[in-house]
């Protein structure tokens, strides 16, 4: 059996994929990338009976975190990002180019820096930060129970773009192929978006199929 609980909640102007992930031994969850409607989240977590214990942002862009604030009130809990992202745009010129880019204002301060290798508690599950910088400097997978939260670093059958303030080809794909292929092929991918023909997939099937992976890394 599953040691946890994953809700799928596509919310916001760009149908961010926000997680509410419970672990079934204590009833704690976190919540992953909350993008809208703060309201809807929160009676999802008191329909399962969890409650949260942090927020976690796979990465900085602010169609991924527009509910942080409300949320972070509303359930007195922290803010998780990678430093790189957390503050990244607040005196950078790039803020403005940011906005332009996403037609969304720039939030991403946090309370709390995910380092690489860093292994949080879900209740009685480790989850592991995996460090995965190319679509922004800052982004992070999230490693739990064999399920990948990969946010905006690896779609089904495609990858995030890097055409935005602090992208890069060249690293994201350095990161899927030295943090991401290692793992075991029946590692269960759970994107930030649903841009696939499934909103899931494994990691098994992208090393068919995604071209990112199979033209760039397996056979470039």
């Amino acid at each position: 059996m599953a040691a946890v609980t994953i809700i799928r909640l596509p919310l916001g102007p760009f149908q961010v994929n926000t997680y509410i992930v419970i672990c079934h031994q204590r009833g704690q969850a976190i919540i992953i990338d909350p993008a809208a409607d703060p309201q809807t989240i929160i009676d999802t977590l008191d329909a399962q009976g969890a409650v949260a214990s942090r927020i976690l942002n796979t990465h900085g862009h602010p169609d991924h975190l527009l509910a942080n604030a409300a949320l972070r009130r509303a359930l007195d809990i922290p803010v998780y990002m990678h430093a790189a992202d957390s503050g990244l745009f607040a005196d950078d010129p790039g803020i403005r180019l940011l906005e332009q880019q996403t037609g969304l204002t720039v939030d991403t301060i946090a309370d709390r820096p995910l380092n690489d290798g860093q292994i949080l508690r879900l209740g009685a599950t480790p989850l592991e930060v995996l460090h995965t910088p190319g679509h922004t400097p800052g982004g992070c997978c999230f490693l739990v129970d064999g399920q990948l939260f990969t946010g905006d670093t690896l779609f089904v059958g495609d990858a995030g773009r890097t055409d935005l303030e602090g992208g890069s080809l060249d690293q994201l794909i350095h990161s899927i192929e030295t943090r991401l292929l290692p793992l075991p092929d029946t590692t269960v991918i759970w994107p930030g978006h649903d841009y696939g023909t499934t909103p899931t997939s494994t990691l098994a099937r992208e090393k068919q199929e995604n071209p990112y992976i199979t033209d760039f890394i397996l056979n470039p």
